[in-house]
């Protein structure tokens, strides 16, 4: 195998490195608050970036999603790629794809998926019930696709009649909200519980890359800290424990960017990758909430300043490590379907 990005998929992470580096300040972070920067979004979508993501594929938005990370950049670029624009490329009719693809490349439209983990959508004579309890940037999203409990993908406009958007704040200002869906007539996505595997492991395999992003960020901020700042007349990175810390803390980062890699890889070159998304969200878990840990505590009393940026890649990754699912359960996923046999050809 063989990561090394395009001519197209690096000169994309470039110009985004430098959007996201410009924009997105922790002045302006702090401006936004707990809601999406919309001029950086529409910054973003000017530059043509979530509309690249059909031709860079999911490595590349991963190498997107790595630059947002960096930054904690508050814009919905992973939903909409994931559950937006790969999944109606990858799974949509003709005529889906030609009605609802412009408005996601260019961010007049914005997709979010709503997963719930145990079943809490049912479908009943065509019509959707239940409640998602939380649904990262809903608040901003004109287009949900919502899995039911037989695994079935819907596409529910969020205004449509039945459809209730509840404000909720969650550890990371992701604009989300609680789904209420009462009666509200889907639009199918896909046929059987296929396209629903193949949506879940490529959200899995894009928040990796996210969180790879947000724990290089930390790391880097940490560094800067412990070179900077002396203690008994020399810097803090010269004292072995900070070194340790920090050189696990690397590790761990590495762990997570080259298994979520493998993972897009694998989805662009058409090769079986359950198992590597699984892997690449078990590390992103596991090893993204013991980088940001780090991060925080290498800073030592700053790292417990609320309004410190590191403190932003703190919440991030918690909040990633929510979202994918926690450890135990990514692993007790991946055990099962190892011991299912649909994990054939992987590595």
């Amino acid at each position: 195998m063989d990561f090394t990005p395009s001519e197209e998929q690096a000169a994309a992470q470039g110009l985004a490195a430098r959007i996201f580096g410009d924009l997105s300040t922790h002045e302006r972070l702090v401006a936004a608050g707990t809601g999406t920067d919309a001029g950086l979004w529409k910054e973003l979508c000017t530059a043509g970036l979530p509309g690249a993501v059909e031709d860079i594929g999911l490595l590349g938005l991963v190498l997107l999603l790595e630059e947002q990370g960096r930054t904690t950049a508050q814009v919905p670029l992973a939903v909409t790629c994931v559950y937006g624009l790969l999944a109606v490329a990858e799974h949509g009719t003709a005529e889906q794809r030609e009605r609802l693809l412009p408005g996601l490349r260019d961010g007049t439209a914005v997709a979010t998926g709503a997963f719930p983990a145990r079943g809490g959508v049912k479908t009943v004579d065509g019509a959707l019930h239940g409640v998602v309890p939380w649904v990262p940037w809903l608040r901003d999203a004109t287009h949900v696709l919502v899995a039911d409990a037989e695994r079935e993908l819907w596409i529910v406009e969020a205004g449509a009649p039945g459809v209730t958007v509840v404000p909720v704040e969650t550890t990371a200002p992701w604009s989300a909200g609680r789904l209420v869906l009462d009666g509200v007539r889907g639009e199918p996505l896909g046929t059987g519980p296929g396209a629903c595997a193949a949506v879940l492991a490529a959200s899995r395999t894009a928040f990796a890359g996210l969180q790879a992003g947000v724990c290089a960020g930390s790391l880097a901020r940490a560094v800067q800290h412990t070179t900077t700042r002396e203690q008994f007349g020399r810097p803090l990175s010269t004292n072995q424990g900070v070194l340790l810390r920090a050189a696990d803390a690397h590790m761990d980062t590495e762990a997570i960017r080259v298994t979520a890699y493998e993972a897009a890889w694998r989805r662009d070159q058409q090769l079986e990758y359950e198992a590597q998304a699984l892997t690449a969200a078990w590390w992103a878990s596991e090893a993204g909430r013991r980088v940001v840990h780090a991060g925080q505590h290498l800073h030592g009393g700053a790292g417990a300043d609320l309004d410190h940026p590191v403190h932003r890649h703190f919440l991030w990754g918690r909040q990633l490590d929510a979202y994918l699912g926690g450890g135990a359960e990514l692993l007790e996923e991946l055990g099962r379907s190892i011991g299912s046999g649909r994990t054939e050809g992987t590595s």
